[in-house]
């Protein structure tokens, strides 16, 4: 649950100072209990005579101008029909599955980073490019989070029979998914060792489709500079909460400034507008006599 208009509860509190004012005020606005004798008043309210009804109309008022505010301010639920917008925000991953890598002591880390940023994409589809001396596509762009995670968890040294080290044709493959998807922005995750001079330069083919290449260096080799050649970012095996932070919020900024969140948010306000209706059709009853 998030406010995409926070700002309109503000004036809950002026509000409900309002109403706590007029409370206090003798017979209300009018102040008509104060200009009637008392004993007069008693003896009206003993007959029957005196109404209190305003009282419960001035609440049903209040409560209607709460729950028009709340309205206003955006209270929205986070969209789950996200195949309707993947070709909004998609993550592919590409992951170098090297027996180095896969049967190396660095694989636990892979695997947990993995996982956490498969976790993080929440409504976003996501893919699995798996490469060594060829590219593969391991799954597909799905919004089946679980079984992207189990495909992540069953890759073993066998895996990609090709022996290489081609991080250009894993991008390539990964590129060719966010054209057959028609993705108008996504982000692409690279963990690799070791990146050649071919996939440095694709990095700029990332960037003119919108989307952005952020690396996680799984070796020595520092591939920083690949990363801001994509416009994304530069992660380490161990930064795991950081790449689930990218992918989950600060990926999700360029988007959000383009006037999308409606794309992620479903806002509840018309629905709380239609319930301060309920209050106001008491003030419509009719009395007898």
């Amino acid at each position: 649950m998030t406010l995409l208009r926070p700002e309109w509860l503000l004036a809950l509190p002026l509000l409900a100072g309002l109403a706590w004012w007029l409370s206090r005020q003798a017979g209300g606005l009018g102040g008509w209990e104060r200009a009637t004798d008392p004993a007069l008043l008693r003896a009206m309210a003993a007959m029957g005579r005196v109404s209190h009804s305003g009282r419960r109309r001035g609440g049903a008022i209040w409560l209607a101008a709460a729950l028009i505010l709340l309205a206003l301010g955006g209270p929205a639920v986070e969209r789950r029909d996200t195949v309707s917008f993947r070709n909004l925000d998609t993550a592919i991953f590409v992951l170098e599955a090297t027996p180095d890598v896969v049967d190396g002591p660095i694989w636990p880390q892979v695997q947990a980073l993995g996982r956490q940023g498969i976790a993080a994409l929440g409504t976003r589809p996501g893919g699995l490019v798996i490469y060594a001396g060829d590219a593969y596509v391991a799954s597909d762009v799905t919004g089946d989070l679980q079984q992207l995670g189990q495909t992540l968890s069953l890759i073993g040294p066998e895996t990609v029979p090709d022996e290489g080290q081609r991080a250009d044709l894993g991008l390539a493959m990964a590129l060719r998914m966010l054209e057959q998807t028609e993705t108008r922005y996504g982000d692409v995750i690279l963990l690799a060792r070791t990146v050649g001079p071919e996939a440095a330069r694709m990095a700029d083919r990332f960037t003119a489709r919108g989307a952005r290449l952020s690396v996680v260096a799984l070796g020595a080799q520092d591939l920083s500079t690949v990363a801001q050649a994509g416009g994304g970012r530069s992660f380490l095996p161990t930064e795991g909460a950081p790449l689930a932070r990218w992918l989950s919020t600060d990926g999700r900024a360029e988007l959000l400034a383009q006037d999308y969140p409606l794309l992620y948010w479903r806002d509840m306000g018309p629905w709380i507008l239609a319930i301060a209706l309920l209050p106001l059709l008491t003030l419509f009853r009719r009395r007898a006599g």
